[in-house]
């Protein structure tokens, strides 16, 4: 099993690790990553490593927006903790979210993974992820479980995709069991004996955890699936969104199953996630071009500029304007601690 991830543009991956089969003996080794780049951001990371073991904790944040892309060679399991917003998540040949949810979690099955992050700028990031290889996993859990009979199934097919459609909420358990990994004390034989007894604790949080909200779907599998598609849809076409009506064909859904599920997995109704969309990306129009607020507005699918502005004050709470002149301060103020590093005051005393 290989893990390699790395940023576009950039030269050297942040993570490159690979592991071996599993042997009881063998103990953790440690890798920390610290990156730190002014025209970048930070990266931090550490990496607890035995051979059918991978646990990462990243950290990010950087100063411009970012596109990392992620390869896993060899079939793993993966439990993801997801403890930030925002981040756009592209995987090959598996259906997910397209937008990170702070503090959820699921867990994954892949034969190999490809994937696409694109991170925001000024964004505090942190994933944890427990990879583990298929065998290790089997041995971790009761095979009688329901929800891991039916990932079983997709794991000896060697069919990529989530236990469930969604990620969930963590709860006060898996907060704990989180926080005991990320603080483990221990070292050498004590240290792998106690990871591998709080990732099984963990990963049994995690399938109850699952096992719940699947009780409590608003919705069956197949019309998730159906909302999840008309997300992509809206994501894609925001600034000329389809009407309710037109959306409903489109994901062969009736319109009140649309409205109320949507409501119901997303929390939002469809007309706000779309105002939503237009409104961040109008946003970056403003931070990264010398666009008026006419040209913002029919770029974001507006036709009247009144529309746009009383859109955009009640998102944000200030006028187009008022925002376009905070940017442009930002940026002098920027650009002036910028010209302070290079010709230092004291240099004209």
């Amino acid at each position: 099993m290989r893990f390699k991830s790395i940023i576009l543009g950039e030269e050297e991956p942040i993570i490159d690790i690979e592991t071996g089969a599993y042997n009881q003996k063998n103990h953790f080794t440690e890798e920390k990553v610290s990156i730190k780049k002014d025209n970048l951001g930070e990266i931090t990371s550490v990496n607890l490593v035995t051979e059918d073991i991978l646990i990462i904790d990243i950290q990010m944040y950087f100063s411009t927006p970012q596109t990392i892309r992620t390869e896993m060679i060899g079939e793993s399991v993966v439990l993801n903790f997801i403890c930030c917003n925002n981040v756009e998540a592209n995987i090959d040949e598996v259906e997910s979210e397209k937008y990170t949810t702070e503090n959820t979690h699921n867990i994954l099955y892949t034969s190999k993974l490809n994937a696409t992050f694109k991170i925001p700028e000024s964004e505090k990031i942190n994933y944890l992820s427990i990879i583990l290889s298929p065998d290790f996993y089997s041995k971790l859990i009761n095979e009688n479980w329901d929800l891991h009979q039916k990932f079983s199934k997709n794991i000896q097919q060697k069919k990529s995709g989530y236990l469930t459609p969604k990620y969930v909420p963590f709860n006060s358990e898996i907060q704990w069991a989180i926080h005991e990994i990320k603080n483990c004390k221990y070292s050498g034989s004590m240290k792998k004996m106690y990871l591998e007894a709080k990732i099984k604790e963990l990963l049994i949080f995690q399938l109850e955890s699952l096992k719940e909200f699947e009780a409590k779907a608003p919705v069956d599998e197949k019309d998730y699936k159906k909302l999840l598609e008309a997300k992509r849809i809206l994501e894609r076409n925001f600034t000329n969104a389809p009407s309710l009506l037109e959306l409903s064909r489109l994901i062969s859904l009736n319109e009140f199953k649309l409205k109320k599920g949507f409501k119901a997995c997303f929390e939002t109704t469809v007309k706000s996630y779309v105002t939503k969309l237009r409104m961040e990306y109008a946003k970056k129009l403003f931070k990264n071009k010398n666009s008026n607020v006419g040209e913002v507005a029919y770029k974001c699918g507006y036709k009247d500029v009144s529309h746009f502005s009383a859109a955009f004050k009640t998102f944000y709470g200030f006028t187009p304007m008022d925002f376009r002149k905070i940017n442009i301060f930002t940026k002098l103020n920027f650009l002036f601690w910028e010209l302070i590093d290079i010709f230092p005051l004291v240099d004209f005393l």
